[in-house]
């Protein structure tokens, strides 16, 4: 699993557990981690220069191909947490990125509750077809590489 990179390449977004997303154990189950991810993904896509919607109407979509998450602790019901988000690797045809989940305490994060990896290829929208993304695009993700 990789490490969380330096500040700078990460994107961070904050998240209150709701009701809805915990199980009959009180515990968050374990697929909302995925969508915390998405967040917090679709959040640095921004900082690479384009937003999700501008690099679908570029003509691409990223579609995930793998996901490892490693669970260490259960949030809860009202727990603040903070995702953190980063671009672990990017080729031509396949970008990787890093995650982590953390509960919050008095606005720091104190422990991490998930880190996870999610892998992802680049398709053309109008073939569906896995393709070499634009240089343009693609600089923008190379340079936030942790």
């Amino acid at each position: 699993m990789n490490k969380r990179p330096t500040d700078r390449t990460i994107h961070e977004v904050d998240i209150e557990v709701r009701y809805a997303e915990t199980d009959q154990m009180g515990v968050v189950h374990h697929a909302n981690y995925l969508v915390w991810f998405e967040l917090a993904r679709t959040a640095l896509c921004e900082r690479s220069g384009k937003s999700y919607p501008e690099i679908e109407q570029m003509g691409y979509w990223l579609m995930v191909t793998r996901v490892h998450v490693d669970y260490r602790s259960g949030a809860k019901y009202g727990d603040s947490l903070r995702v953190g988000a980063w671009v672990h690797k990017t080729r031509s045809r396949l970008m990787h990125f890093g995650y982590d989940v953390s509960r919050l305490e008095s606005g720091e994060p104190t422990k991490v509750l998930a880190r996870g990896v999610t892998e992802h290829t680049w398709v053309n929208s109008q073939t569906g077809r896995v393709c070499r993304v634009s240089d343009e695009l693609q600089a923008g993700f190379h340079r936030m590489v942790g």
